[in-house]
């Protein structure tokens, strides 16, 4: 058995004290994009999770979108933010961001589009480390994040 890299480790941990049971997986290939993550999950566009970060006068706020699907942060107020602040309020990189299990609490809204599908697949935190797990048990682990119309099909 390999011994996940030690964000992706620190990732799992946090999910499961979410109370998610879910398995993180590092693939040799990356999923830094929507595109490569269903390539390697297998799985349809729409099931993978971007996990993007964008800024409003409050602060950042995390979207959880469709990967078939694209953020209209115009019609949101918000603006994309720069990766500095993505690794400030995140705690990672761009294309390994994880829906939660960040630093701090972020205004976090979650495309109601994803509901189409049983289990969704996320970022576990490096470009190359993923999970699977059902919309709903994802959607409850966020208990303040507002489930809504955000995105427009890509």
């Amino acid at each position: 058995m390999s011994t996940l890299h030690p964000t992706a480790q620190r990732v799992a941990e946090r999910l499961a004290a979410a109370g998610l049971d879910v398995t993180v997986v590092e693939h040799a290939e990356s999923s830094r994009t929507a595109a490569e993550a269903a390539a390697t999950a297998g799985c349809e566009l729409g099931q993978i999770v971007k996990s993007l970060v964008f800024v409003d006068d409050s602060g950042p706020v995390l979207v959880l979108c469709a990967g078939d699907r694209r953020v209209d942060a115009s019609a949101l107020g918000l603006r994309r933010a720069r990766p500095d602040v993505v690794r400030e309020a995140t705690g990672f990189a761009i294309g390994g961001v994880p829906p939660l299990g960040h630093p701090a609490p972020m205004r976090t809204l979650v495309d109601a589009s994803l509901q189409r599908f049983e289990t969704v697949w996320c970022a576990a935190g490096t470009p190359n480390a993923v999970f699977e797990v059902p919309t709903a048990g994802l959607i409850a682990a966020l208990p303040d994040a507002e489930v809504r119309d955000v995105a427009e099909p890509a």
